[in-house]
């Protein structure tokens, strides 16, 4: 059942009253002396967001603060918190200087709790384009994929594994139309393991959104192709306008059932078959692979007529065994080279058959020798 207006007017004013930006949204007082915080965007598990202005800056510009919610008590492990709590905040400011994920502006600890302060990103997210506009067309999640693709091989060469991709942390710029990936959740994940070490039992802390992170994300050991993974399922949602759960599951490999929601090519199709796969080794290992995957598709008609259907076995004639090692081996750019020339050999003695029934008898002779002639 959808929250009534009194739950959501209840969910507000909780988080304003438990969080210390909260206390002083829609005030003339500064959080921390320098942030006008305006209103609530959103709460998760691990954290509230609130849309701010910076007031130490020239213009006030608008900027995003997270605030992220540990819960520990303990001083050893507090502190251990807010060195990893740091260390991650320098690997999201290395991210950061890439024009699709926002600019972190500051970090820092305040009465147990810690703080991202993020660039804010005017625009929709893709979730709410799909609700405005209704699904696309293959031709558009392929350029989706194009954009996102090269943002996925930068996150993974500075080895984060980003854990949350879906509809709602993708926001297209309103400005200029780029894709902005948001919501990161390294630092989330860091602080919740050293949550667990304040209780004797584990506890179960999973970062990501049920639906589009993979089983294996689901047992916390996200590996790089867990978001090829979730980039899978957001074309889904895409082109279908879907949520994961509206779609059956395969009993026997546990994935999702999409074919017959989407009208897609046959080679796209086994494209996102091939991300979609229940088993990380069985899926593309890294975004350069499924961008090779997606531009070769215009080539594909190409290679084919270009493709032997069955294998064709050399005469020992036609073996040259001044290309051959003694020991019969022959690499690959000789086997190549070798069945170029016979290629070109069979073509040219089908040329001369056609001259023989199409040429009369008398000219055959002079039309062969002109052809060979130096």
């Amino acid at each position: 059942m959808a929250p009534s207006f009194a739950d959501l007017s209840n969910f507000r004013a909780n988080i304003l009253n438990q969080t210390a930006p909260g206390q002083v949204c829609g005030s003339v007082q500064l959080f921390r002396d320098r942030y006008k915080v305006l209103r609530v965007l959103g709460r998760g598990g691990f954290g509230v967001t609130f849309l701010t202005r910076d007031m130490s800056l020239p213009y006030h510009p608008l900027c995003v603060i997270k605030q992220l919610c540990p819960k520990v008590n303990d001083p050893l492990t507090l502190d251990r918190a807010r060195k990893r709590f740091e260390q991650e905040a320098k690997t999201l400011s290395k991210l950061g200087s890439h024009a699709q994920i926002p600019q972190l502006l500051n970090y820092f600890e305040a009465d147990g709790e810690f703080y991202l302060v993020q660039e804010y990103i005017r625009g929709s997210t893709l979730t709410r384009e799909i609700r405005r506009y209704g699904p696309q067309s293959e031709a558009a999640v392929k350029k989706f994929l194009l954009e996102m693709l090269p943002l996925l091989r930068y996150i993974h060469k500075h080895r984060v594994i980003h854990r949350d991709i879906k509809p709602q942390n993708i926001i297209r710029c309103h400005d200029d139309g780029r894709l902005v990936l948001i919501d990161f959740g390294a630092v989330k994940e860091h602080i919740a393991r050293l949550e667990d070490t304040t209780h004797r039992a584990p506890t179960t802390h999973f970062i990501g959104t049920v639906g589009f992170a993979p089983p294996e994300q689901l047992s916390m050991r996200p590996v790089y192709a867990s978001d090829i993974y979730a980039l899978g399922v957001t074309c889904v949602y895409l082109l279908t306008g879907k949520s994961p759960f509206d779609f059956d599951y395969d009993p026997a490999t546990g994935e999702i059932d999409w074919r017959g929601s989407a009208q897609v090519s046959e080679h796209f199709g086994r494209v996102l078959t091939k991300m979609l796969h229940h088993a990380p080794r069985d899926r593309y290992q890294s975004a350069d692979a499924l961008i090779g995957a997606l531009n070769l598709e215009p080539y594909l008609d190409s290679l084919a007529d270009c493709m032997s259907v069955q294998p064709q076995r050399l005469e020992p004639a036609q073996a040259h065994s001044s290309e051959t090692a003694s020991d019969g081996y022959q690499s690959p750019i000789t086997r190549t080279a070798i069945a170029i020339r016979e290629w070109r050999a069979k073509l040219q003695n089908r040329e001369l058959m056609k001259q023989k029934h199409l040429v009369p008898v008398g000219a055959i002779s002079t039309t062969t020798r002109s052809q060979f002639r130096p």
